[in-house]
């Protein structure tokens, strides 16, 4: 009987790759230092005693790259959306309360998880291409009674970035609600203080901000949510692999959950090694420093920016396309000719140039800018490619 599925012919990987690795600068995944590829390829036993050893300096950096104290740092086997689904879970029961600040499509994303774990989530809007403001959020809070709150950090999908965060975090404190905030793109790549800021539960991706790799993903909750809502929470979550107290015997007692991604936590330790190595404040500034000065040269060369200033996300920088320039055609040309990949966006007609962890090195910078201005011109675009690049220079050169 096993003739009648003979193995399929397929070829090998090097036969579909690139001949030439391409400079990953859209929105995610990001390049990733040697020293994290290199801890990707080792796979030791989950339950053993090495395993322990990292699990702990896990915990430890990563209590340090949120910036708390807490004792619930917790690995997630899956992607920044797993790590975002387990703080729903466990913090949003049946018939709760959910005030959830929209930007765009993840800041959305929240608010339908929230609606499969069977809460009542309230959308609060945020104007158009615009961070969510302060006395708006507090007249919602006064309005209805809510048990918790969800909101991004930065808004991949347009760029946005809520900059009222810690005032809103506070706020919420203040009405007796918990917070759930999506720093998938934002951590480690600018100021976000999990205790300081009275945040209850943070979530990130391994593949942006921090450089590691894909489907490996890091949350933190706070002592508060800890103790009043996950450790006295009668009912079940719907997840099993994503309940925390599950997760918590592994994470924090040394036992049995499922198998845990091995290489991909290994990756991670070597990430925020990396990040410690730098430290949070030189990580920022290198951040700030590349971000801003790509920004400026893409608007030397007579390209626009999506968002204003006050409201724009450096991590992700979002870019608008001529009318009569395809974005596709753009990005495809960026791929063929310069091997520079960047992103499209969710239906607006714009560009996004990443600017998180090895993105932001300056020689990324000099080639995804000419990648950009060259592969606009071939599309059909007028502008100053040279006035650009000088202008990029000119700024990474001051503020070296």
């Amino acid at each position: 009987m096993i003739d009648a599925f003979p193995a399929p012919s397929i070829v090998p990987l090097e036969h579909i790759l690139p001949d030439e690795p391409l400079l990953m600068m859209g929105a995610g995944p990001v390049p990733i230092p040697q020293k994290v590829a290199a801890a990707n390829s080792i796979v030791i036993n989950h339950l053993g005693e090495t395993m322990s050893r990292v699990i702990e300096q896990v915990k430890d950096m990563g209590r340090y790259v949120f910036q708390t104290s807490s004792s619930h740092v917790l690995g997630v086997s899956g992607p920044g959306s797993a790590a975002m689904e387990m703080a729903v879970a466990n913090l949003v029961t049946p018939g709760a309360r959910v005030l959830c600040i929209t930007n765009g499509y993840f800041s959305q994303r929240l608010a339908e998880m929230v609606r499969r774990v069977r809460g009542e989530p309230t959308i609060l809007e945020s104007s158009h291409n615009q961070g969510a403001d302060v006395a708006t959020v507090e007249r919602a809070l006064q309005q209805g009674k809510y048990d918790v709150v969800t909101m991004v950090q930065g808004e991949t999908s347009n760029t946005v970035c809520n900059t009222n965060l810690a005032q809103i975090s506070r706020l919420a404190r203040r009405y007796g609600c918990l917070t759930i905030v999506d720093a998938v793109c934002t951590l480690s790549t600018m100021p976000l203080e999990m205790d300081n800021w009275q945040v209850d539960a943070i979530i990130t991706g391994g593949q942006k901000g921090l450089s590691s790799i894909p489907g490996v993903s890091l949350l933190a909750f706070s002592e508060e949510a800890w103790a009043r809502k996950i450790a006295r929470r009668e009912e079940l979550p719907y997840h099993w692999c994503l309940d925390a107290q599950l997760a918590d015997k592994f994470w924090n007692q040394k036992s049995y959950h499922y198998t845990a991604p091995v290489s991909g936590i290994l990756a991670l330790h070597e990430a925020l090694r990396l990040v410690c190595e730098e430290t949070l404040p030189q990580r920022f500034a290198r951040h700030q420093r590349c971000s801003e000065a790509l920004q400026a040269g893409i608007e030397a060369m007579g390209l626009g920016l999506l968002v204003e200033k006050q409201h724009r996300l450096n991590s992700v920088v979002g870019i608008v396309v001529p009318d009569h320039v395809s974005a596709e055609a753009v990005r495809t040309h960026m791929s063929k000719v310069h091997k520079v990949e960047i992103s499209g966006a969710f239906g607006l007609n714009i560009l996004r140039i990443g600017q998180m962890g090895e993105q932001s090195r300056a020689h990324n910078l000099f080639r995804t800018l000419h990648a950009l201005g060259s592969s606009m011109r071939a599309a059909g675009a007028t502008l100053d490619l040279p006035a650009g690049m000088a202008e990029l220079e000119r700024k990474l050169s001051a503020q070296s």
